[in-house]
């Protein structure tokens, strides 16, 4: 196999091109975009962990449109780096078993596994998710508040980023939106941006409290946020560590596995809430497979969706 580059390093030029269809192109990618994901089938708030595992997880079913908002400019959340910013990634199992299916490699422990650095499973997630079809990420946008109709959440309000954090220092800067049938908050723990949609069903008085998470309890924790994911009122299903805001269970601290099957699960309750085949009430084991990779949380094959 040669090394040398299909090109000529000495004497390298770039084929012309005007500015203004630089411009045009973005402009053009983009406003289709938002035209597209307008009205959508499921929005995703928030592309941490949890957020990404979810969306990978929904859109092996193509039929399924997801878009995703990511306030911050670099989505991945704190799956970046690990615990304290130290890079590596711990993941208890059986949660290992969902890494085998992304195909990111890790040390053995006897009850857990360890990645050697966090930004391994965040990159391979996302270029895996992207690369499909029936995705888009919006990032730099906030989810200012929530569409609800009867009692039912039906999409999102958003804006700019950085409009949303300018509000009190300007005027006139209203929102945009997006209607869909399913939204699933993954918003993390609390924060200027964290646990906004559980905070917002709270104070538009669809759920009695959020009594926040209690300390520390790695043991009693990932099980509990897997164990309590799920549609926190119709129309609206909460996954990740946001879940430990609502359910006021503890926090989990630096271990990730927890958020991946907790993403895994709220994908397949949006694909049950759909009438879609899923993992929570067994029809996808007696359906047509939509994709061979289509199974909660392990492929019996390295194939992967086609792009």
């Amino acid at each position: 196999m040669s090394l040398t580059p299909p090109y000529d390093l000495q004497s390298f030029k770039f084929q012309p091109i005007k500015e203004s269809t630089v411009s045009r192109k973005m402009t053009r990618r983009y406003m289709m975009d938002m035209i597209t994901y307008a009205d959508t089938d499921v929005i995703i708030v928030g592309a941490g962990s949890a957020g990404l595992s979810c969306a990978y997880e929904i859109s092996k079913n193509p039929n399924i449109r997801v878009a995703i908002i990511e306030q911050s400019v670099s989505p991945g959340g704190g799956a970046w780096l690990g615990g304290q910013l130290f890079s590596s990634m711990v993941v208890r199992k059986p949660a290992h078993r969902f890494l085998d299916e992304l195909g990111i490699q890790y040390d053995v422990q006897e009850d857990y596994v360890v990645i050697k650095h966090a930004a391994l499973f965040t990159s391979t997630i996302m270029s895996k998710l992207l690369a499909r079809p029936n995705v888009k990420l919006f990032n730099a946008v906030a989810a200012e508040d929530l569409i609800v109709k009867g009692n039912r959440v039906a999409g999102v309000v958003t804006n700019w980023a950085l409009v949303s954090m300018n509000h009190d220092t300007q005027s006139c800067m209203d929102p945009n939106v997006m209607e869909s049938k399913i939204v699933v908050s993954s918003c993390g723990h609390d924060g200027p941006f964290g646990a906004t949609g559980v905070k917002r069903l709270k104070s538009i008085g669809m759920i009695d409290s959020v009594p926040g998470m209690k300390a520390l309890d790695m043991n009693t924790a990932e099980d509990a946020i897997v164990r309590l994911t799920r549609e926190i009122v119709p129309g609206m299903i909460v996954t990740g560590i946001e879940v430990a805001e609502i359910a006021g269970s503890p926090r989990m601290g630096p271990t990730f596995g927890a958020m991946m099957i907790s993403g895994q699960k709220a994908a397949h309750l949006a694909l049950k809430a759909l009438g879609q085949p899923n993992a929570i009430d067994g029809s996808l084991n007696e359906a047509e497979r939509v994709q061979p990779e289509f199974v909660l949380a392990a492929a019996e094959t390295e194939e992967t969706a086609d792009a």
